[in-house]
């Protein structure tokens, strides 16, 4: 049985987790907790393999509350938030700074139509999030040698495309904010995300990374020391220009956007001119477009196992021989540092910054 702590200062809300999560026979919801001291508590009392946590508690919040328990006893937590305004969405990946480990919406109630849909998400996420026995924080200080050790690329590096699951998110904010000024490369972004999270966790990872992010428009020319996120419902790629585009074909392995679109597209039109990356996830997107990248002579990292909340992605593309370099976060942004280079930043932004 998996063990789960329902934190949650709404009755409502409680009743509906412990209903929907109580609905799979392989779940036992085993508390409830309030606010963020019942849930330290709860946490040290009943050992639970997962906590939903909220981000709106009285007293200790879920930011507070997510930090504590993962200072003392780290436990998966997964982000239940009920809010929908795209301000709270960017505070929710706060959490996922101190240690959560996934964001989703709370489930509607049971007469709404996308109810069945987002209850299986719910009871999935659990699940998965319950198969991960320790939570590993990312090292912040890159070896001060890697930079002197790695080949430059001949040729000068056009885009630098990554694609992340389930724990990308604070990998992410580790490799972008090591990223040294005037980087020289646009950075295009895939990440395996919550329906309705997108916008709020383009805000959240600009912010803490303070590498400037924004949602992906089709037709938009790449600027370097830019990221560039994949919207929602959209695969991500880009021309020859580089200029992006975006594409509503079928989905690729059921995901759209998929890492494999965006790492196939990368390959075709900028081939050795490319660096790819394929961080921590769950199953196989992007491990064949990162074999297909290498092939048309780009540069191929992925993320090492001991670093990885999950190493399904990675593993499968270093099971394919298609990363030239496997590496923990901060030896990534140690490479990428020393491949791109940097140049003076661009100063006049109006034609990046988010309408």
């Amino acid at each position: 049985m998996i063990r789960v702590l329902i934190v949650d200062d709404l009755r409502v809300a409680q009743q509906l987790l412990t209903h929907i999560l109580g609905s799979d026979p392989e779940i036992q919801v085993v508390g409830v907790a309030d606010n963020g001291e019942e849930a330290l508590e709860a946490v040290e009392r009943l050992r639970p393999d997962v906590v939903t946590m909220d981000v709106h508690l009285p007293g200790m919040d879920g930011y507070e509350a997510t930090r504590a328990i993962m200072e003392t006893l780290p436990t998966p937590i997964v982000i239940v938030s009920g809010s929908t305004d795209v301000k709270d969405q960017a505070s929710t990946f706060r959490l996922i700074e101190v240690g959560a480990l996934a964001a989703l919406r709370r489930p509607p109630g049971v007469a709404d139509p996308e109810f069945k849909a987002a209850a299986r998400e719910l009871i999935q996420t659990v699940k998965l999030m319950s198969e991960i026995k320790l939570v590993r924080r990312m090292r912040r200080a890159a070896p001060a040698s890697m930079a002197q050790t790695v080949p430059r690329s001949t040729v000068p590096i056009q885009v630098v495309a990554i694609g992340a699951s389930t724990g990308g998110p604070q990998v992410l904010q580790t490799i972008l904010s090591g990223l040294p000024p005037g980087f020289s490369a646009p950075v295009l972004i895939v990440q395996h995300i919550a329906k309705q999270f997108t916008e709020g966790f383009a805000q959240w990872l600009s912010g803490a990374s303070r590498f400037p992010v924004r949602i992906a428009a089709s037709g938009e020319e790449l600027l370097p020391g830019r990221g560039y996120l994949a919207p929602e419902g959209f695969h991500l790629g880009v021309d020859g220009g580089p200029r992006i585009v975006l594409s509503q074909a079928p989905p690729d392995n059921g995901l759209r956007p998929s890492v494999h679109h965006l790492f196939h597209s990368v390959a075709a039109a900028c081939g050795p001119r490319a660096i790819g990356v394929l961080l921590t996830g769950m199953g196989r997107d992007g491990a064949a477009g990162l074999a297909e990248l290498r092939q048309r002579g780009a540069i191929t990292i992925a993320q090492d196992e001991a670093s990885s909340v999950i190493f399904g992605m990675p593993g499968e593309a270093v099971k394919l021989g298609a990363a030239h370099h496997v590496l923990p976060p901060e030896g990534i942004v140690a490479l990428l540092a020393a491949l791109v280079g940097a140049k003076p930043p661009v100063t006049d932004l109006n034609s990046y910054r988010q309408e």
